[in-house]
């Protein structure tokens, strides 16, 4: 265990002051955004395969082709944030940077494509939805001043603006279908909303807050939270909102009020309206989604119904990660009724550490919400989810994250006083026996409920298939009756296939989605009774034949303590490791928290999967003839009642250790010559290990945080406080062992980072620090740029900073007899 000395106040405004004073003796060669090689702008500047989107009747799919990526001048547009929010001024919407430009139409039958007729040009297709009966398709698109609702016509294939007033898209698409397929409700800016006043040029007085005490709080530190009352007014503006019914002949019915509006929900019968809107007074250290709510029934003609809950500001929950807030919530409708609703209760008050034998109860009641609730299910850990099927079939899930433990069960909704009905029982962190996800349909009126088999005794589970020969993905059919499973069907070598749609009720026909080292995914359908081959749908072409040839391999190896890890091993086209020798490394992680070696020791991934060169990852390099090592597992694993992260360094340097000496032995990789990078939690991980070993010549680490006192409620899965586990998050601060760090590191992170807890001031402190310290690093910080970036100048300088840094210190290095 490593030990250190308590980081006091005084000694760590020295540090940053002799950084501040240093700062002068370094300098910037370059300026404004760089552009790497040919090679690597060829990564970014691929062609983005169209996006696939089956119709509910499995007739037509939608392809949306995709642009390329948006341009600075785009990203940077002003962009408000407020209470978590990131809002468009201009268009009263999120922030969106990533649109469809074209449309068609596939015919699943023939397997034929149209194209749409009558788009207008320089389209901004945002969110897309379709009728239940697949005859229409609704979409939005971005124009100058505002978010219009578009409409399809599927058997003509020619669109058309729906109607003239604008939606309000801040917290969701803006529309969606009610009543089947002839209306949508929508969310409407307000008609003759007064223009927000301008924003005072002198202060009206200081911005103050209070507390008057109470339980201990577990809050993570969030960013974009609201500072004035000013703000909170510009977030009501801004989020205020009519509801509207409008029909396929563009007829518009403003049916509410304006409201401050965060949500709405029509009933399957489209009836009535679930409406969830915010309370003041607002918080200055918390996200929009835990203000007080007030959340009301109304009917389709803007009739209020009923008020079902005052949700208060929820601002004390109790610790951990299992914990929530007393009282009712998660409200929604049953799909499966015309107007049911349902909720949650906490049992316990919401807290974890109170020993009770329920945690949550599932509550029902159906309109006209005369007769008392009904309660559905105890549930002794935290509800997961539920999918409905009919009043004798519902499907429930809880999980109890602190062990890791979730079960499955089948409940009856419509036979009062039934049991429950356990389905499966597993470790949520072993994958090799999960069985996945129950496969879902919708009904007539547009709403996802359970796909059952025509005698009624079955469902069917699609899922990864996670194995010791890697994911193998499935289609399984449950037996209710007997719980037993069948397995239909199961991805075959040398494909890595998954099943996207099932298109009848007997699971003998259904749609995959299929890939191969060297085959980008393409569609395919199925039928089990025809005994033919599968026939494919689409035949879309590689995007960067550049990068045919490269070898992939699934490795297996241990770390000191015997625990197994796996990683994929790529290796440059043309590259021979017998031939040629070895070559530079990119290693690339992500650690991940587990309560057993042996779901630590799991193998994940396929072989078989498609080389997805994405920019975002390690992978361009191998165009520049670097060997890479793509997600080694790096758990961190706390047995029993251990937490993971008490031997945090421990376990990491014996992972990084074990791969680095798997690659070593197969002949890839020297020594000298490996580097280690990630992003987030591994860019963190990044630090640490450059503190705190020699394994690597050279770091690469984007939009991390380095020093958990700046996140003093929880990171990860780790939910004691900074009070609680003072020595634990000390010693797992890089920021703390910046004098030890003795090989270069790069840090990248947007300047508009939205991450909790991975603030710009997290590498900007951490870059100042080994700076001041005399250590060799460098920091590119990306304007208008989030946690993950977005414009193509920022994507293209991004990798033109990785590929300098290795090519600087890893590419050419000479031997060091210091390494470890």
């Amino acid at each position: 265990m490593i030990r250190i000395k308590p980081l006091f106040v005084a000694a760590t405004f020295a540090l940053l002051a002799s950084a501040s004073s240093q700062i002068q003796a370094g300098h910037v060669p370059e300026s404004g955004y760089q552009l790497p090689p040919a090679e690597l702008q060829a990564v970014v500047d691929a062609p983005r395969g169209p996006l696939f989107r089956l119709g509910p009747q499995r007739k037509t799919a939608l392809l949306l082709t995709l642009p390329g990526l948006p341009g600075i001048a785009d990203v940077a547009q002003p962009e408000l944030r407020l209470a978590g929010l990131r809002i468009n001024p201009r268009t009263r919407a999120t922030s969106h940077f990533d649109f469809g430009n074209g449309m068609s139409l596939l015919d699943i039958s023939t397997g034929k494509a149209r194209e749409v007729k009558g788009l207008p040009a320089k389209l901004k297709i945002a969110e897309t939805a379709w009728s239940p009966d697949e005859q229409w398709l609704a979409f939005s698109l971005w124009v100058d001043n505002g978010v219009e609702l578009w409409l399809l016509d599927i058997k003509k294939g020619t669109v058309r603006r729906l109607m003239a007033d604008k939606l309000n898209a801040v917290t969701g698409p803006g529309f969606s279908w009610i009543e089947g397929s002839e209306k949508l409700l929508v969310r409407l800016t307000p008609l003759h909303q007064k223009e927000l006043p301008p924003l005072p040029a002198v202060p009206a007085g200081p911005n103050m807050q209070e507390t008057k005490g109470g339980k201990t709080l577990q809050n993570r530190i969030y960013p974009d939270m609201l500072r004035t009352a000013r703000d909170s007014d510009t977030l009501d503006w801004y989020l205020q909102t009519q509801l509207g019914i409008v029909n396929l002949n563009g007829e518009v019915r403003r049916i509410t009020r304006p409201m401050t509006l965060i949500k709405s929900l029509a009933s399957p019968d489209g009836k009535l309206i679930l409406t969830t809107q915010l309370r003041r007074p607002y918080s200055t250290m918390l996200p929009v989604d835990r203000f007080a709510q007030l959340i009301e029934l109304w009917d389709n003609q803007g009739k209020k119904i009923k008020t079902v809950a005052e949700r208060p500001l929820r601002e004390r929950i109790p610790t951990g990660n299992d914990a929530v807030q007393a009282g009712p919530r998660d409200f929604g409708w049953r799909t499966d009724k015309p107007a049911t609703l349902y909720w949650l209760e906490a049992q316990a008050g919401g807290d974890p550490e109170v020993n009770s034998k329920i945690h949550d109860a599932l509550f029902q009641q159906a309109a006209p919400f005369d007769t008392p609730a009904q309660k559905l299910m105890d549930i002794p850990w935290r509800f997961g989810n539920v999918q409905w099927g009919n009043d004798y079939l519902a499907v429930v899930t809880e999980n109890w994250l602190k062990t890791r433990d979730t079960r499955t069960w089948r409940i009856q909704p419509g036979v009062p006083d039934s049991k429950p009905e356990l389905m499966f029982a597993r470790k949520s962190e072993d994958q090799y026996t999960n069985p996945g996800n129950p496969v879902m349909t919708q009904n007539a009126q547009g709403r996802l409920v359970l796909r059952i088999s025509p005698d009624g005794r079955a469902i069917f589970f699609t899922g990864t298939g996670a194995s010791p020969e890697g994911d193998r993905p499935f289609l399984d059919k449950f037996d209710l009756t007997n719980k037993q499973t069948t397995r239909l069907w199961r991805s075959q070598a040398p494909y890595y296939e998954e099943v996207q749609a099932l298109l009848n009720d007997k699971g003998s026909s259904f749609i995959t989605s299929r890939e191969s080292v060297e085959e980008r995914p393409n569609f395919y359908l199925h039928d089990l009774l025809a005994n033919v081959a599968p026939r494919a749908l689409t035949q879309f072409p590689h995007p960067m034949p550049q990068f045919k040839g490269i070898k992939k391999q699934q490795i297996r190896y241990e770390r000191e303590d015997g625990v197994d890890l796996t990683a994929t091993l790529y290796l440059p086209p043309g590259y021979d490791p017998k031939r040629d020798g070895p070559r530079p490394l990119l290693m690339w992680a992500y650690p991940r928290e587990f309560k057993s070696a042996e779901a630590a020791g799991q193998v994940i991934g396929s072989q078989y999967k498609f080389n997805r060169i994405s920019y975002n990852g390690p992978l361009p390099m191998l165009a520049r003839g670097y060997v890479v090592l793509d997600g080694p597992t790096m758990p961190i694993i706390g047995e029993g009642k251990k937490e993971p992260n008490d031997t945090y360094l421990e376990q990491l340097k014996m992972d990084a250790e074990a791969a680095v000496d798997e690659v070593v032995r197969l002949g890839v990789a020297d020594r000298n010559r490996i580097a280690i990078g990630g992003h987030s939690y591994g860019a963190f991980m990044t630090a640490n290990l450059l503190a705190h070993t020699r394994f690597f010549r050279a770091g690469i680490a984007r939009s991390g945080a380095y020093n958990r006192s700046l996140t003093p409620f929880g990171f990860q899965s780790e939910d004691r406080n900074y009070w609680k586990a003072n020595k634990v998050y000390q010693e797992m601060s890089p920021f703390n062992f910046a004098h030890q760090f003795k090989d270069p590191i790069l840090f990248i992170h947007g300047e508009q980072d939205n991450n909790s807890g991975t603030f710009p001031m997290q590498s900007e402190r951490m870059y100042q620090a080994i700076q001041g310290l005399g250590g060799a690093t460098r920091l590119a910080m990306l304007p208008n740029e989030s946690h993950s970036y977005r414009a193509r100048e920022s994507i293209l300088h991004m990798l033109w900073e990785q590929d300098r840094w290795l090519e600087m210190y890893v590419k050419n290095a000479k031997p060091d007899g210091n390494r470890d």
